[in-house]
């Protein structure tokens, strides 16, 4: 006899393990397609031959193109006003998923011997046609939490969970691929190539790239699918048609956005926290390819220093329920800031000692960014709350594609200007591994700057910006609460 799902007072299954599980799977799918995206700098200009300032200048144009993409996507899903047989969001979800499962390996057609024309075309469209399927499926899931419970302890669950999918989905390339893509550098006799202090020269192999974004893609959808048939919604937002009611407005809606005190707190943290894990990304495989020389180490070192992430996620839930986000957040992003600034005045040598120095110093950052990632998403939720509480309007798939798109902004943006900055400290990417003494010395004190601009701007955005304290979020619950019925069919 089949066991029955255990129901809470409106006649909905309970939340429990499963949501949480289904969410992650959610941010897994979307890190599939997302993960490779710290490999397109060395992609581009190490393997493809683009110039560096080239290649800048085109991250930077397709960023226009995100400034587009988000907030339309985003305000199209808003006003939509069809009924969909479960909910409009998982609905996105599918055919974003669909696309996706070839979209990423797009930014990666490995023709390194075409025209410079060609190489351009084949970037600006493999990146706008990844970059609109997967605002088509991130957008919608973003929103997804709000609505499948408003108990502030669920959220933190959903939220804690949803940075486990994202950490396992980040896993697999940042420790698998190192040892695939990349290889010795050899001469026409088959001898290895040294630089300059000895050390072999390793070399990125593009088609490896290529065959793993497929892959990646494939697992991405399944994970995707199993969400979607899984997820839950038990907050009302049923669409009712109504004629007379004004028409939707972007401008408007942007205005409130800007005004929404916690949305932008949360965004200027979240743009932080990106400018450290995908503006230094690049910088973070030069350093390693050049001044540690070990490029496959790179994964294994990130994927060490994330322990404190995986140590905290399951206290999640209590400690907010005890503390609350906003201040265990204020905590969290003190501790990556010491961390970065050990990361600048400490002895890291190319040696042992100094990786070891390195080591340290990554894990006292990620156990601020843990505090701060596994509830991340929480934060958004309840600022799509408050921007209902202060408008009367939630408006998820806005507030969501914006926080999205400055998001983007700092993913995008951030590693055009690492990479303007990398090449005024000297590194040429035609060069590969072949870069001076001197290059990869700048290499390790940018990387350790940009680690501790990152953390204190996650620092401004959630001590100074961010103003739902524990106290204020329950006030804002109380009378939110008077009008949320969790009814929804899920």
């Amino acid at each position: 006899m089949k066991k029955q799902a255990k129901l809470d007072a409106n006649g909905n299954r309970k939340f429990g393990i499963l949501d949480s599980i289904s969410y992650a799977a959610g941010d897994f799918g979307c890190n599939m397609s997302f993960a490779l995206k710290g490999t397109l700098t060395i992609f581009w200009s190490q393997f493809m031959g683009l110039g560096d300032s080239l290649y800048a200048l085109l991250l930077i144009i397709v960023q226009i193109w995100d400034a587009i993409n988000d907030p339309l996507i985003g305000s199209m899903i808003d006003a939509d006003r069809r009924q969909y047989k479960r909910n409009k969001f998982l609905a996105y979800i599918w055919a974003g998923s669909i696309g996706l499962l070839i979209a990423g390996a797009l930014c990666f057609i490995p023709v390194p011997n075409a025209p410079h024309i060609i190489k351009v075309i084949l970037f600006l469209a493999g990146y706008v046609i990844w970059d609109a399927f997967y605002t088509v499926a991130n957008v919608p899931y973003g929103s997804l939490l709000s609505l499948i419970s408003n108990d502030t302890k669920d959220r933190a669950s959903l939220s804690a969970w949803r940075s486990i999918g994202s950490l396992v989905g980040n896993m697999v390339p940042m420790v698998i691929l190192p040892f695939l893509i990349w290889k010795n550098r050899v001469d026409a006799s088959g001898n290895p190539v040294l630089d300059e202090a000895g050390e072999v020269i390793k070399d990125l192999q593009g088609y490896n790239v290529f065959w793993a974004a497929l892959v990646m893609g494939v697992l991405g959808f399944i994970s995707f699918q199993f969400m979607i048939r899984t997820t839950k919604l038990r907050v009302n937002t049923d669409v009712k048609l109504n004629e007379s009611a004004p028409k939707f407005n972007v401008i408007k809606a942007f205005g409130n956005f800007m005004k929404n005190r916690p949305a932008v707190g949360a965004t200027l943290a979240a743009m932080g926290m990106f400018i450290g894990m995908q503006g230094a990304a690049t910088a973070v495989t030069v350093l390693f390819q050049t001044y540690f020389k070990n490029p496959e180490m790179s994964g294994i070192v990130q994927l060490f220093s994330m322990i404190p992430i995986l140590c905290f996620t399951p206290l999640a839930r209590k400690a907010v329920a005890k503390f609350g986000k906003k201040e265990l957040c204020v905590v969290g992003s003190l501790c990556s800031v010491v961390a970065g600034i050990g990361l600048v005045v400490l002895p890291i040598t190319p040696d042992a000692t100094g990786l070891a120095i390195y080591i340290v110093c990554q894990l006292v950052y990620n156990l601020g960014l843990g505090i701060y990632s596994t509830v991340s998403w929480a934060l958004m939720g309840d600022a799509i709350d408050y921007n209902e509480w202060k408008t009367g309007n939630r408006e998820e798939g806005v507030v969501y594609s914006l926080h999205s798109f400055f998001r983007k902004l700092a993913q995008g943006a951030g590693p055009s200007l690492v990479l303007i900055i990398m090449t005024y400290l000297g590194y040429v990417g035609a060069n590969g591994g072949a870069q001076t003494a001197e290059v990869a010395l700048n290499m390790r004190y940018l990387v350790a700057i940009l680690f501790l601009v990152s953390a204190v701007l996650e620092f401004i955005g959630l001590a100074v910006i961010y103003n739902l304290d524990k106290k204020t979020l329950a006030k804002m619950n109380e009378e939110l609460g008077r009008n949320i019925s969790s009814t929804t069919e899920g």
